[in-house]
Protein backbone atom coordinates (compact mmCIF):
# COMPACT_ATOMS: atom_id res chain seq x y z
CA UNK A 1 0.00 0.00 0.00
CA UNK A 2 3.02 2.36 1.18
CA UNK A 3 4.81 1.48 -2.21
CA UNK A 4 1.66 2.24 -4.66
CA UNK A 5 0.88 5.72 -2.82
CA UNK A 6 4.37 6.74 -3.27
CA UNK A 7 4.10 5.67 -6.78
CA UNK A 8 0.63 7.49 -7.18
CA UNK A 9 2.58 10.76 -5.53
CA UNK A 10 5.51 10.56 -8.14
CA UNK A 11 3.14 9.77 -11.06
CA UNK A 12 1.00 13.08 -9.90
CA UNK A 13 4.33 15.58 -9.32
CA UNK A 14 5.00 14.19 -13.37
CA UNK A 15 1.25 14.94 -14.51
CA UNK A 16 1.55 18.38 -12.90
CA UNK A 17 4.57 19.35 -13.97
CA UNK A 18 3.74 17.65 -17.83
CA UNK A 19 0.79 20.70 -17.04
CA UNK A 20 3.05 23.55 -16.22
CA UNK A 21 4.65 22.36 -19.50
CA UNK A 22 1.93 22.65 -21.63
CA UNK A 23 0.49 25.92 -19.99
CA UNK A 24 4.40 27.10 -20.85
CA UNK A 25 4.25 25.80 -24.30
CA UNK A 26 0.77 26.25 -25.70
CA UNK A 27 -1.03 27.94 -22.84
CA UNK A 28 -3.65 27.01 -19.83
CA UNK A 29 -6.31 27.00 -22.69
CA UNK A 30 -4.61 23.85 -24.62
CA UNK A 31 -4.67 21.86 -21.12
CA UNK A 32 -7.23 19.04 -21.10
CA UNK A 33 -6.96 15.17 -20.06
CA UNK A 34 -6.41 14.64 -23.89
CA UNK A 35 -3.29 17.24 -24.02
CA UNK A 36 -1.77 15.64 -20.72
CA UNK A 37 -2.16 12.32 -21.54
CA UNK A 38 -0.36 12.69 -25.20
CA UNK A 39 2.93 14.73 -23.23
CA UNK A 40 2.66 11.83 -20.28
CA UNK A 41 2.29 8.46 -22.57
CA UNK A 42 -0.72 7.74 -20.60
CA UNK A 43 -4.07 7.03 -21.12
CA UNK A 44 -7.02 10.43 -20.52
CA UNK A 45 -8.55 7.09 -18.36
CA UNK A 46 -5.39 6.71 -16.65
CA UNK A 47 -5.35 10.06 -15.85
CA UNK A 48 -8.57 10.21 -14.00
CA UNK A 49 -6.62 7.38 -11.36
CA UNK A 50 -4.36 9.89 -10.43
CA UNK A 51 -6.85 13.30 -10.63
CA UNK A 52 -10.83 13.11 -10.66
CA UNK A 53 -11.24 16.00 -12.93
CA UNK A 54 -9.39 19.05 -14.63
CA UNK A 55 -9.77 21.24 -11.29
CA UNK A 56 -8.46 18.75 -9.04
CA UNK A 57 -5.43 18.93 -11.28
CA UNK A 58 -5.64 22.97 -11.84
CA UNK A 59 -5.90 22.64 -7.85
CA UNK A 60 -2.28 20.26 -7.64
CA UNK A 61 -0.85 22.38 -10.02
CA UNK A 62 -1.17 25.71 -7.64
CA UNK A 63 0.48 23.09 -5.18
CA UNK A 64 3.10 22.20 -7.25
CA UNK A 65 3.91 25.99 -7.66
CA UNK A 66 3.58 26.76 -4.05
CA UNK A 67 5.85 23.92 -3.14
CA UNK A 68 8.65 24.72 -5.87
CA UNK A 69 8.34 28.47 -4.84
CA UNK A 70 8.70 27.81 -1.12
CA UNK A 71 11.69 26.04 -1.17
CA UNK A 72 13.40 28.95 -3.41
CA UNK A 73 13.07 31.07 0.31
CA UNK A 74 16.22 30.88 2.16
CA UNK A 75 16.36 30.90 5.73
CA UNK A 76 15.29 33.85 7.74
CA UNK A 77 18.41 33.47 9.97
CA UNK A 78 21.05 34.25 7.08
CA UNK A 79 21.98 37.45 6.64
CA UNK A 80 20.15 40.05 4.40
CA UNK A 81 22.63 40.10 1.68
CA UNK A 82 23.27 36.34 1.69
CA UNK A 83 19.27 35.62 1.61
CA UNK A 84 18.55 37.89 -1.13
CA UNK A 85 21.64 35.80 -2.84
CA UNK A 86 21.02 32.66 -2.38
CA UNK A 87 16.98 33.78 -3.85
CA UNK A 88 18.19 34.92 -6.73
CA UNK A 89 20.12 31.81 -7.92
CA UNK A 90 17.58 29.49 -6.57
CA UNK A 91 13.94 31.51 -7.81
CA UNK A 92 15.90 31.94 -11.27
CA UNK A 93 17.09 28.16 -11.44
CA UNK A 94 13.88 26.90 -9.92
CA UNK A 95 11.08 28.81 -12.56
CA UNK A 96 13.39 29.05 -15.48
CA UNK A 97 13.31 24.90 -15.44
CA UNK A 98 9.38 25.52 -14.93
CA UNK A 99 8.53 28.35 -17.21
CA UNK A 100 5.09 27.61 -16.78
CA UNK A 101 5.46 28.64 -13.30
CA UNK A 102 6.19 32.10 -14.41
CA UNK A 103 3.23 32.31 -16.85
CA UNK A 104 0.76 31.48 -14.35
CA UNK A 105 1.54 33.79 -11.47
CA UNK A 106 2.34 36.81 -14.00
CA UNK A 107 0.01 36.64 -16.59
CA UNK A 108 -3.48 38.04 -15.30
CA UNK A 109 -5.41 36.22 -18.05
CA UNK A 110 -3.89 32.56 -16.50
CA UNK A 111 -4.77 33.53 -13.07
CA UNK A 112 -8.45 34.59 -14.30
CA UNK A 113 -8.68 30.84 -15.86
CA UNK A 114 -8.06 29.06 -12.77
CA UNK A 115 -10.41 28.78 -10.14
CA UNK A 116 -10.99 31.17 -7.84
CA UNK A 117 -8.82 29.81 -4.79
CA UNK A 118 -6.41 28.81 -6.88
CA UNK A 119 -6.24 32.02 -8.69
CA UNK A 120 -5.92 33.52 -4.01
CA UNK A 121 -3.37 31.24 -3.87
CA UNK A 122 -0.68 32.07 -6.71
CA UNK A 123 -1.43 35.85 -5.67
CA UNK A 124 -0.14 35.10 -2.25
CA UNK A 125 2.74 33.83 -3.83
CA UNK A 126 3.28 36.61 -5.63
CA UNK A 127 2.97 38.81 -2.44
CA UNK A 128 4.67 36.98 -0.28
CA UNK A 129 7.88 37.14 -2.82
CA UNK A 130 7.53 40.85 -2.45
CA UNK A 131 7.43 40.74 1.07
CA UNK A 132 10.76 38.60 1.53
CA UNK A 133 12.84 40.69 -1.36
CA UNK A 134 11.41 43.86 0.67
CA UNK A 135 12.33 42.52 3.98
CA UNK A 136 15.82 41.48 3.30
CA UNK A 137 16.33 44.67 1.64
CA UNK A 138 15.14 46.79 4.55
CA UNK A 139 17.39 44.81 6.84
CA UNK A 140 20.42 45.09 4.44
CA UNK A 141 19.92 48.74 4.68
CA UNK A 142 19.67 48.92 8.14
CA UNK A 143 22.82 46.66 8.76
CA UNK A 144 24.57 49.46 6.10
CA UNK A 145 25.28 46.58 3.02
CA UNK A 146 22.87 47.73 0.99
CA UNK A 147 22.31 51.18 -0.12
CA UNK A 148 19.20 53.71 1.95
CA UNK A 149 19.15 56.63 -0.97
CA UNK A 150 16.53 54.81 -2.26
CA UNK A 151 13.44 53.42 -1.03
CA UNK A 152 12.86 49.49 -1.25
CA UNK A 153 10.02 49.85 -3.26
CA UNK A 154 11.63 50.81 -6.09
CA UNK A 155 14.62 48.85 -5.63
CA UNK A 156 12.22 45.42 -5.22
CA UNK A 157 11.26 45.65 -7.98
CA UNK A 158 14.72 45.66 -9.73
CA UNK A 159 15.20 42.58 -7.97
CA UNK A 160 11.41 40.89 -9.53
CA UNK A 161 13.24 41.33 -13.05
CA UNK A 162 16.10 40.16 -12.75
CA UNK A 163 14.92 36.56 -11.75
CA UNK A 164 12.32 36.69 -14.51
CA UNK A 165 15.03 37.72 -16.80
CA UNK A 166 17.10 34.62 -15.61
CA UNK A 167 14.20 32.57 -15.68
CA UNK A 168 13.73 33.36 -19.22
CA UNK A 169 17.39 32.45 -20.46
CA UNK A 170 17.21 30.07 -23.12
CA UNK A 171 20.99 28.79 -22.02
CA UNK A 172 21.66 25.43 -21.15
CA UNK A 173 21.70 24.73 -17.87
CA UNK A 174 25.48 24.68 -16.82
CA UNK A 175 25.32 28.40 -18.53
CA UNK A 176 22.36 29.52 -17.30
CA UNK A 177 24.04 29.05 -13.71
CA UNK A 178 27.04 30.89 -14.72
CA UNK A 179 24.89 33.52 -16.46
CA UNK A 180 22.96 33.78 -13.20
CA UNK A 181 26.48 34.45 -11.04
CA UNK A 182 27.51 36.92 -13.14
CA UNK A 183 24.27 38.89 -12.89
CA UNK A 184 23.70 38.47 -9.50
CA UNK A 185 27.35 40.31 -8.95
CA UNK A 186 26.11 43.23 -10.97
CA UNK A 187 22.90 43.08 -9.13
CA UNK A 188 24.90 43.61 -6.07
CA UNK A 189 27.14 46.35 -6.86
CA UNK A 190 23.98 48.45 -8.15
CA UNK A 191 22.45 47.65 -4.21
CA UNK A 192 25.65 48.34 -2.51
CA UNK A 193 25.60 51.47 -0.87
CA UNK A 194 27.58 53.95 -3.06
CA UNK A 195 30.25 55.17 -1.02
CA UNK A 196 31.74 51.17 -1.49
CA UNK A 197 31.37 50.88 -5.11
CA UNK A 198 33.69 53.63 -6.21
CA UNK A 199 37.01 52.29 -4.47
CA UNK A 200 36.07 48.76 -5.76
CA UNK A 201 35.88 50.78 -9.34
CA UNK A 202 39.23 52.43 -8.98
CA UNK A 203 40.76 49.41 -8.09
CA UNK A 204 39.71 47.42 -11.30
CA UNK A 205 40.72 50.16 -13.38
CA UNK A 206 44.26 50.06 -12.11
Amino acid sequence: MGEFRRTSEVRQVELTDAALHIIATKGIAALSTRSLAQQVGLSSGAIFRHFPSIEALLDAVVSRVEAVLEATLPSAALPPVERLERFVEARSMAVGNQLGILRLVLSEQFLLALPRSGSRRLSACVQKTRTFISECLREGQAAGDLRADLPTDTLAPIVMGTVQMLALSSAKKEQREAEARAVLGSLLVLLRPPSTIAPQIKKRSR
